[in-house]
């Protein structure tokens, strides 16, 4: 009997936080063509207006798929070592991947909507919480396996 093989648990949170982190970044620009912008937070045409729902949905879907790509992410490659992935799932999540960043390489050529700073400080927001999600969703998943 071949004894079954794991990637190191250091190489899989990182791959599992890339991954995660690559898919938020590509939701954040394309919910930007959208209208749900993270930059809504920060700016307020009223004081007395409370945060707008784009904003507060774009936090939310940012922070969901990056703790749910690197909850998968961390999973698949728990078990891809050992041959556990059927080859049609591979190809399946692959295409999946190339699709969701071919289009937010679109939505991020274009010019943007919202203003430098606004939109500058946006990203790096949407960077840190994916980052962040990503560990956690990766972090949770090893602990389970």
């Amino acid at each position: 009997m071949a004894q079954t093989t794991y990637f190191p648990r250091r190489l899989i949170l990182a791959g599992a936080m890339i991954s995660g982190v690559l898919l938020a970044l590509a939701v954040h620009m394309l919910g930007v063509r959208f209208g749900l912008d993270l930059g809504g937070l920060w700016r307020s045409d009223d004081p007395n207006n409370f945060m707008p729902a784009g904003a507060a949905l774009a936090w939310w879907l940012i922070a969901t798929v990056g703790f749910c790509g690197g909850y998968f992410t961390a999973t698949l490659m728990h078990s891809a070592v050992s041959g556990q992935i059927p080859q049609r799932m591979r190809q399946f999540l692959i295409a999946v991947g190339v699709l969701v960043l071919a289009g937010a390489g679109q939505a991020a050529s274009a010019p943007s909507p919202i203003p430098t700073i606004s939109g500058m400080l946006a990203g790096l927001a949407a960077l840190c919480l994916g980052a962040l999600m990503a560990f956690c969703g990766a972090h949770f998943a090893l602990r389970k396996a």
